[in-house]
């Protein structure tokens, strides 16, 4: 639970990957975010192919606070990341294969400052080298670049984590209660 980030996409054939991450690892070294350097180039002819190989091609930095930020593909060109790969990359059931293509990244306790830049680097290398982008952010920051609203989501989230936590933490598991139990009896006290 936490405000986050979620997007998938495919890199645009005609676009350089090294160039795209020559400039995400400039940002990430300006910042001083972590980063990782997956492999450069893709393979000749592996685009818009329903199959990939087992590489990931790209680079994924990680802002203090945030979970990291990828910005990876697979061998046919679609956004993917190293934990989609390991969960879904051999799966055989089409609606997890989906999964293989949708990156999240929860910016709740990186703070708005570090989830506008996520969201501006984000606008900028879709612009820039992606196709079919699509970002849902639930500060809303992507669709309005309202920075008042985002501000009123991250202390909506806030609240809500609070709210949570100070429940749980208020209602211990009670002598022979099972789990079920006590997390129905606490989530029904939970009220925002």
């Amino acid at each position: 639970m936490g405000l986050s980030i979620y997007y998938r996409g495919s890199f645009n054939k005609n676009s350089s990957l090294s160039k795209m991450i020559e400039e995400v690892k400039d940002i990430a070294e300006i910042y001083k975010w972590p980063y990782y350097i997956f492999e450069k180039e893709f393979p000749a002819g592996s685009f818009h192919t329903s199959t990939h190989n087992d590489e990931l091609y790209g680079i994924s930095f990680t802002p203090p606070g945030c979970e990291t930020v990828s910005l990876c593909f697979l061998s046919n060109g679609r956004m993917s990341g190293p934990l989609e790969l390991q969960l879904y990359g051999n799966s055989r059931d089409k609606k997890e294969q989906e999964y293989l293509y949708m990156l999240s990244v929860k910016t709740q306790y990186a703070g708005e400052q570090i989830h506008k830049l996520i969201i501006h680097l984000l606008r900028h290398v879709s612009n820039t080298y992606l196709v079919d982008f699509f970002l849902k952010d639930e500060g809303e920051y992507w669709e309005t670049g309202d920075e008042k609203l985002l501000e009123q989501n991250f202390k909506l989230y806030n609240r809500l984590l609070n709210i949570v936590g100070d429940t749980f933490e208020n209602n211990p598991l009670m002598p022979g209660e099972s789990f079920d139990e006590y997390f129905e009896r606490v989530l029904k006290q939970i009220r925002y």
